[in-house]
């Protein structure tokens, strides 16, 4: 059987949720860079884009808002790939936390706003006889990860999305790609030491992969390096994962 192939960027029409910063702004960026006919950005403020962005057309859009996600859908009706960026991380435990606000917030923003976006373009996509999602997630999708609270799990529910929407719209020509996200050079990661992946390079390796048709790509050395020693031992790297909540705590006085 044959694996259904993602799109082409070059002469697509692109939307990219929270595409003000970050590695969404890097997503923007590389297609139009590709040649991308047009690129729809996702922003919740469209006054506030960018000039890095100029070429593309802002959007408003707050994926855990259902009206925004809507509009959207109606106003990017000639789009063809979908990069669902848009994230949240609030830097809560889970367990421990004094309520449950982050982690819903987590949850909200994580996997609704995927699972919003998906719905929402699907049919989209499906007028168009072909396209692609591309959802981007993190190491912390594959494995609890207890220094980021609800985060983690909010992802790996992300994940678990991706894998049921594809089998859902294969049919209809729609591929999903899943996106294991590692250390990357943004505000998120700012107080992560070690070699940080530059965000474009995470755009051009995740949109490669897509075009590939890719069910899950491992972006960056952090994230192949966890896949890996989550092989071997998933106890051993599960505990490590762990033990790192306490060593961040000892950092900050937290």
């Amino acid at each position: 059987m044959s694996v259904l192939r993602g799109v082409p960027v070059a002469g697509a029409t692109v939307v990219v949720t929270g595409a003000n910063r970050g590695i969404g702004l890097a997503f923007a960026q590389e297609a139009l860079a590709q040649g991308a006919a047009k690129v729809y950005t996702g922003v919740r403020d469209p006054s506030a884009v960018p000039e890095e962005l100029a070429g593309a057309t802002p959007v408003r859009l707050d994926v855990t808002s259902d009206a925004d996600v809507t509009a959207a859908a109606e106003a990017c009706g000639d789009a063809t790939i979908v990069v669902n960026n848009a994230g949240l991380f609030t830097g809560n435990r889970l367990i421990e936390a004094g309520d449950l606000d982050a982690a819903r917030a987590e949850m909200e923003v994580n996997y609704f706003g995927v699972l919003r976006m998906t719905r929402a373009f699907a049919p989209v996509l499906a007028r168009a006889g072909h396209g692609s999602f591309v959802n981007v997630l993190s190491v912390a999708a594959i494995a609890p990860t207890a220094f980021m609270g609800g985060y983690s799990p909010s992802k790996a529910a992300a994940l678990n999305l991706g894998g049921i929407a594809r089998a859902e719209l294969e049919r209809y020509g729609i591929t999903v790609t899943s996106l294991i996200v590692g250390s990357v050079d943004t505000r998120m990661a700012s107080h992560v030491e070690g070699t940080k992946e530059a965000p474009r390079e995470i755009a051009r390796t995740g949109l490669a992969a897509m075009a590939r048709g890719e069910w899950t790509c491992d972006t960056d050395t952090l994230a192949v390096e966890s896949r890996a020693r989550l092989a071997r031992d998933p106890v051993r790297y599960e505990k490590s994962l762990g033990k790192l909540l306490f060593a961040a705590e000892l950092r900050t006085g937290k």
